[in-house]
């Protein structure tokens, strides 16, 4: 089953939910951008992953807030989306590949830029991911979660940053303490690629808001498997300022299709109601 809609700032663009297409998978969002058709030029893709309060088998959920909601917002990203919805339960890395590879057979997609990124739930699935496949994933941005895996060793290999609220009452900052910690003792004592940003009086939900800003995006395209050594990029001050001007020059109003224009208000308010148990 897939439904597609076409963006009407610019009908080459779309969105696409995708049913039972993938075995051992998940079901997902794509989001295509413009000039798909241009085989060309590859462009990269970015895989995000929601945390636990989008869990279950309506993908409508996994739009409320990150990725897909900024694009619909208005956040111009020239790059391929996949928003997978976890059912229940902690992601699985190899589900989330899994998705890549159909997504990569099908669409121009650039290897050597594909990058994860995800907030609690989704925050402990970007840690697992990046840290499974490494030669996978050109950067990751991990928020207030964690890890689950075993073997944290391969993150030393991939461009990361994660950042963590010190008034994080739903999972706290010492989760993330626990990674960066089992990173720089894999690695002898420092984690070369690693950014830790742990926010002074950060709650849970504030750090959604970094899903809206271009810099965010800025900050993972600037990293390519092919670079040399993978250097980890200059990161941004993350501050409550900043958090707060997220949304400024964004279409906070509407969505961008009829299809979706009903449920926009519904959504917001389930938005809110849910901010503090993402």
């Amino acid at each position: 089953m897939a439904a597609v809609m076409a963006f009407g700032y610019a009908a080459a663009q779309s969105l696409s939910q995708n049913i039972g297409k993938v075995n051992d998978g998940y079901n997902f969002w794509l989001y295509t951008p413009g000039n798909d058709g241009d085989e060309s030029r590859a462009k990269p893709l970015f895989i995000f992953l929601h945390g636990a309060s989008l869990c279950g088998n309506n993908l409508d959920r996994v739009r409320r807030y990150g990725t897909i909601d900024a694009i619909e917002k208005g956040r111009e990203l020239d790059a391929y989306v996949i928003a997978p919805q976890n059912p229940g339960g902690s992601w699985c890395p190899r589900k989330v590949i899994n998705v890549l590879d159909w997504v990569s057979e099908r669409h121009n997609v650039d290897s050597s830029r594909v990058y994860v990124l995800g907030m609690s739930l989704g925050g402990y699935g970007t840690i697992d991911v990046a840290a499974t496949y490494p030669h996978r994933i050109a950067a990751a941005m991990a928020l207030c979660g964690g890890g689950t895996v075993r073997n944290l060793a391969g993150l030393n290999d991939v461009p990361l940053w994660i950042v963590h609220g010190t008034a994080d009452r739903a999972v706290s900052v010492l989760e993330s303490d626990k990674v960066v910690a089992a990173m720089k003792k894999a690695s002898g004592g420092d984690a070369p690629r690693l950014v830790y940003n742990r926010v002074p009086g950060m709650n849970h939900s504030q750090p959604a808001r970094m899903f809206y800003l271009a810099d965010s995006y800025d900050w993972l395209l600037s990293h390519s498997l092919d670079d040399e050594a993978r250097s980890v990029a200059n990161t941004f001050e993350v501050t409550l300022g900043k958090l707060r001007n997220a949304y400024q020059g964004l279409n906070m109003g509407a969505r961008r299709t009829k299809a979706t224009k009903a449920k926009a208000r519904p959504k917001a308010r389930a938005h809110r109601r849910k901010s503090r148990r993402r």
